[in-house]
Formats: C-alpha cells, structure tokens, sequence
C-alpha cells in the first residue's frame, strides 16, 4: 500500500481527534446487563450502564441463554451458507413465524441486522415510477437503502405533517404508481416517536402505504410490547415494520422485515442482503424466539422501565440539565459541542457510570449530547445513583 495513502488517512485521523470526534470503544468483560465491568488496567471497573439497548434488561436472560445453549447441541454452531442453498433450518421459519404473529402480520423474514433489512427492502418492491417519502431524520440504513432503489425520493422535515402532505401531493403530480411513506417508530437519537395515526390518515388520503422502523420500541412500548403501531392505536394501519432481533428482545443480533405475504416471498427472491448474507446462527434464532415470549408477557419489566425512565427524567431536570422532551427510554441529556459530551463522558466514566457522547455525524454539529437509555435491569437506587453523579460531573465541568 503506497504511503502517501496511508498519510492520507493518518491526517484525516488526525483531523477527527482534533476536532473532539473521535470514538473510542472500552471493553466490557461481563454479560451485558444494568451493572457491568469493564478493563481497566490490573483490575476490572465496576460500571452503572446507562447506554444499552437493552430496554427490558434480557440480554442475559437465563431462560434466553438456555435456549441458546440447547440449540447450540440441537443444530451446530453456524448455517455456513445463505438461505436459499441450504441455510434454512427449521429455528429460522420458527422464529420467522414468530415474529409475524407477534406484530400481526402474514409472515416475517430475516437478516443479519436490521440495516440489512432497511438496505434491502425498497429495492425490490420499488421502480422508477414509484416514490419513497422520508423522514428527514429516518435512520442511516434507511437513508442508504432509499439510494439503492431507483424509485423516486422526497424527504419531510421530521414530524412536519403538513410537509408530508405536500411530499405526497408531489408523488401524485410526478405520476408516481406507488407511494411507501417511511419513518422510525422512534427516533433513536431523540426519543420521541412519530405521529403515527397523522402518517396512516395521510397515506389512507393519498393513496400511499407506511413502512415503520421500530427498532427502538418492539418489545418495550405498546400493549405486550408490539411497538409504536400498537402503542399509538394503528395497528394493521402500518404496511411494513423492520426490526431488530440485537436491542429489547435478548440484544444478540439480527433484523426482520414483517409485512404481508406477498411482500415477504418478493423479498425472499430478490432482497440482496438476504440471498447473500449468511444464515442466523441457530443459537440466536432460538434464544430470540425466547425473547419474543418472554416479553409479550414482560408487563412487570415494562413498568420498571417506565418508572425508571419517569425518575431518571424528573430527577435530571430539577438538577438544570437540559433533556429533549419524549415518553421514551431514550432520554437525550444536550450538550451541545462534542468536546462538551466527551468531557461530560469522561468525567462520568471516572465516577463508575457507562456512557456514550453522540456528536457530528451521528447527530448534526451543534446538537452533541449524552444519550441516556433506561433499562428494566435498573433499580430505583441504581436511578438515583446515575442523577447523583450526573450531577456531580456536571458541576466539576462548570455545566450546571
């Protein structure tokens, strides 16, 4: 490799780290859970974990984790193949099944991650005489996924129903056949979710049908924990859902996209990351098939996460942070400049609290901040604990 190149790179490195946008990651030597240690040197550091996805605390399950195990002696290790050769085994159509019945829909199918969903659905179903209408603020793997298909493209600004409206009102002048509004449930790095019944009555209006991404809300919000469609009165409104298989439901990996059965069997023939990805590993099939029936009956985990993120909220406010508004667990403590969060960051990590800063390009400059996520794994103390030193850190920095 020529050395100018490797210059190249070093400098643009170089140029990341000066202007506070570098990313580190720390290495975490416990199962994933509210309370975790990472390296530290000679000894292990003890960490209050406020950044996980893992919304009902079932990462490390242990019914999850048996399940795991008892598909690892059933079925082996790894597929070793994509799915249309010979990478099928009964756990993949059993969990496939599984998640269509839990969130109401034909049938489901599966991805290595919910980017590859994202990245592989509009492709297939959409042509050039089609339109895609975007939330500005939808997540990057449905920003790269609307690139790949040839339909045509119209954003709205986030939330902006009378934008939406007028998207729409293009699509129908330009000719467009097919209309597929497209949003997050929730806003992962807000915490808000979006006006789904505004989105179904302006779709029904217009002709038009609704994809949602509920990463962040299947498992944890809604009745039985089936997500914004259900949590916001919906229902079978909502055409299309992707999720994932790698936050609330056992946090390993893994996406799906469900929707009607015609849907599905299309992309079974010609979504890319599907024929080309290798195969789910048995282990997290089942494990997460578990997940998915451990949490339409998790109300008492759905209750601790709500009143933790009421307290975490409440609490952080009266000590003058400055949080973005929302219902969710995601609670968004702003910053504002990167350098800011990675102080803010660094400060808490010395005081035994497991955060992240989220800066430019993750969120636009100039909207840095700690994104805080609430756990069922989380007590009432372990809540007062993280205001506490929340609070601390932010005087030590001359923030509050």
């Amino acid at each position: 490799m020529t050395t100018p190149f490797l210059d190249h790179i070093a400098a643009t490195l170089d140029a990341i780290r000066a202007d506070g946008l570098y990313k580190t990651e720390r290495e975490i030597v416990t199962p994933q859970s509210g309370r975790i240690a990472i390296a530290g040197g000679d000894k292990l550091r003890p960490m209050l974990n406020l950044c996980a996805n893992n919304y009902l605390g079932l990462a490390n399950h242990p019914d999850i984790v048996a399940a795991a195990h008892q598909a690892l002696d059933q079925d082996g290790f790894g597929m070793a193949s994509v799915r249309f050769i010979c990478g099928t085994q009964t756990v993949h159509r059993a969990l496939e099944r599984s998640i269509a019945n839990y969130l109401g829909k034909d049938d489901s199918i599966l991805f290595a991650a919910c980017f590859d969903a994202n990245g592989g659905i509009f492709e297939p179903l959409l042509e050039a005489d089609d339109a895609i209408i975007s939330d500005s603020l939808n997540h990057a793997s449905i920003i790269d996924g609307v690139r790949l298909s040839k339909a045509k493209r119209y954003r709205y600004a986030n939330s902006d129903m009378d934008e939406l409206e007028t998207r729409l009102k293009e699509a129908n002048a330009d000719g467009a056949r097919f209309k597929l509004i497209v949003t997050d449930g929730v806003f992962s790095m807000d915490g808000f979710v979006a006006n789904l019944p505004a989105i179904c009555d302006l779709a029904e209006r217009y002709g038009a049908m609704v994809m949602v991404d509920d990463c962040h809300a299947t498992g944890h919000l809604g009745p039985e924990g089936k997500g914004t469609p259900a949590l916001t009165g919906v229902g079978n409104r909502v055409d299309i859902v992707t999720g994932t298989l790698g936050k609330t439901l056992g946090g390993a990996m893994g996406g799906f996209i469900a929707a009607a059965q015609p849907i599905i069997d299309l992309l079974r023939q010609r979504a890319r990351p599907y024929l080309f990805s290798n195969s789910l590993a048995p282990s997290i099939a089942a494990g997460s098939m578990k997940a998915i029936e451990i949490a339409r009956k998790a109300d008492d985990r759905r209750a601790q996460l709500m009143r933790n993120t009421a307290r975490f909220r409440d609490g952080m406010t009266k000590a003058g942070f400055e949080l973005l508004a929302g219902d969710t667990p995601i609670i968004p403590v702003m910053l504002h400049e990167a350098n800011r969060a990675q102080a803010m960051a660094q400060e808490l990590d010395r005081r035994g609290v497991y955060v992240a800063g989220f800066f430019f390009p993750v969120v636009p400059k100039g909207r840095a901040r700690i994104r805080t996520q609430m756990s069922a794994a989380l007590s009432d103390a372990d809540i007062d604990t993280a205001i506490a030193t929340f609070t601390d850190a932010g005087r030590s920095l001359g923030m509050l």
